[in-house]
C-alpha cells in the first residue's frame, strides 16, 4: 500500500522556527512524519541517504555556511523530485529569480510562505506537495502487469473527456483525451495512476497510447456533430514516446482513417520531464511542421524555464494545478503565472489553467485582460462519450455569466 501522510524536512538555523513549525505539524496530526534540522548541511546528508524519502523540504533562504538556495541547487543536482518551500518573506522580484533557478537546477520549488509562520499557510502547501507527490501519496496501489495485459486484451482502455472552457466566451474550446481502464465484467473504473507507471516499466504504453488514439479520434466526429460547434481535441504523449521518430507518421495513419487532420489535434506533452535528446526535439519539430497544436503540459512541475518557452515550437501552455490552488492568496503562484501570462501574450501562445476547483481561483484568473482556457473540476470532471455529450449540451443552455 502507498504511503498517505507526506515525509516532512524542515531547515532552519533558528530553534525557535523549528519549534514553531514542530507544533505547526503536531496540529495537523504529523509529527510522526516530519524531521527538523538547525544546519543545511546535514539536512543534505539526510535527503542524500534517502532519495525518495522525503516528500517536500521547508528550507529557510538566510542560514550560515549553506544558505538555501545552495541547498536548493544541491537537491536538484540530487535529483530530488518532492517539492521544496521556502520560509522567507521575498518580494516578486526575488520570488520569480528563485523559481527559475531552481528549474534550472532540476529543483521543484513549489511556494514561499513568511514568518511568522501561520497553520493554514503550512496548510495549503501541503496540498500543492499532495498534488506534485500525486504518484506516490496514494491512497490505492498499481494494478500489475498481468492486470494491464488483460485490460489491453479485453479493449477495456477507455477515452474519458474533459473540457477546456474560454474564461470569456464560456465555449468549449477544446476537449482532453484521459485514459481510464473500465472493467467490461463489473464496470468498475480504474484511474490513470494505478497504471500508466505500469505501462512504461513494461513497455506497454505505446499500446495504451495508440488503442486510445483510435478510439478518442473515432468518437470525436461524432462528439462534433452533436454539438454542433467546432473545437479541438487534446491528446497526451509521454517524452519518452517522443524518441519514436515515426510517432506522428503513426498518429497521421490513424487520423487519415478518421478523415481528420492535424490541425483538429493539440499533442499535449508533461513538463515533468525534461525534453532533453535531439530525437526528442526532431519529433516535437516534426509534430508541429504536420500541423499539429502541441502544448506542453503540467508547467510548473518539471524543469522548463519560462524563457525556454521561446525556443521550443508549443502552441500551448498549461499552468499546473499546483500553481492554481488557491492562487488568489497564494503569492509564489501569482508571481509565477503573472511572468508566465506575460512571456505566453508576447508569444501568442494559448494558455490554459488545470485544476481549477474553486469559485475564488476562476475569480482570481478572471482579472487577467486575455483569452484564457479553464479547465477543472469547477466546470466538469473527465465523462466517458456519452456523459460528457450531455453535459456538454446542457452547459450551451445554461446561463454561465456567473459561472
Amino acid at each position: 500500500m502507498s504511503k498517505i501522510v507526506p515525509n516532512i524536512l524542515v531547515v532552519d538555523d533558528s530553534k525557535a522556527i523549528l519549534i514553531v513549525m514542530e507544533a505547526i505539524f503536531n496540529e495537523l496530526n504529523m509529527s510522526d512524519n516530519v524531521v527538523t534540522y538547525l544546519s543545511a548541511a546535514e539536512a543534505l546528508d539526510r535527503v542524500a541517504s534517502d532519495i525518495n524519502y522525503f516528500d517536500a523540504i521547508f528550507t529557510d533562504l538566510n542560514m550560515p555556511e549553506m544558505d538555501g538556495m545552495e541547498l536548493i541547487r544541491h537537491l536538484g543536482g540530487l535529483n530530488y523530485q518532492g517539492g521544496i518551500i521556502i520560509v522567507s518573506e521575498m518580494d516578486h522580484k526575488v520570488i520569480s529569480l528563485a523559481a527559475n533557478l531552481a528549474k534550472q537546477h532540476n529543483a521543484h520549488l513549489i511556494g514561499n510562505i513568511t514568518k511568522p509562520v501561520q497553520l493554514s499557510q503550512v496548510s495549503k502547501l501541503l496540498i500543492k506537495v499532495a498534488q506534485l507527490n500525486s504518484h506516490t501519496l496514494l491512497k490505492e496501489p498499481s494494478i500489475s502487469e498481468k492486470e494491464l495485459i488483460e485490460a489491453l486484451k479485453n479493449d477495456e482502455i477507455t477515452p474519458f473527456y474533459q473540457p477546456k472552457i474560454n474564461a470569456d466566451s464560456n465555449r468549449i474550446e477544446s476537449v482532453e483525451v484521459l485514459s481510464r481502464i473500465v472493467s467490461s465484467k463489473n464496470g468498475n473504473v480504474i484511474l490513470p495512476n494505478r497504471f500508466i507507471s505500469v505501462a512504461e516499466q513494461h513497455n506497454l504504453i505505446n499500446q495504451i497510447t495508440f488503442s486510445l488514439f483510435e478510439k478518442a479520434t473515432s468518437e470525436f466526429k461524432n462528439m462534433k456533430a452533436q454539438l454542433g460547434h467546432d473545437f479541438k481535441m487534446a491528446f497526451n504523449l509521454s517524452p519518452t514516446q517522443l524518441d519514436d521518430l515515426n510517432c506522428p507518421n503513426k498518429l497521421l495513419l490513424i487520423l487519415e482513417l478518421n478523415q481528420l487532420t492535424p490541425s483538429n489535434i493539440i499533442i499535449e506533452i508533461t513538463e515533468q520531464y525534461a525534453l532533453s535528446s535531439l530525437t526528442q526535439l526532431e519529433t516535437l519539430n516534426r509534430l508541429r511542421m504536420h500541423g499539429f497544436g502541441v502544448s506542453l503540459d503540467d508547467f510548473g512541475v518539471g524543469f522548463t524555464n519560462i524563457n525556454q518557452l521561446r525556443n521550443l515550437p508549443f502552441t500551448e501552455v498549461k499552468i499546473d494545478r499546483s500553481l492554481i490552488s488557491h492562487i488568489e492568496t497564494d503569492l509564489f503562484s501569482q508571481v509565477v503565472v503573472s511572468s508566465l501570462f506575460n512571456i505566453t501574450s508576447k508569444d501568442h501562445l494559448d494558455l490554459v489553467a488545470e485544476g481549477v476547483e474553486r469559485p475564488e481561483e476562476l475569480a482570481y484568473l478572471r482579472h487577467y485582460k486575455r483569452n484564457l482556457a479553464i479547465q477543472g473540476f469547477l466546470f466538469s470532471c473527465p465523462k466517458p462519450q456519452s456523459e460528457f455529450i450531455s453535459w456538454a449540451k446542457d452547459w450551451a443552455k445554461t446561463d454561465r455569466s456567473t459561472a
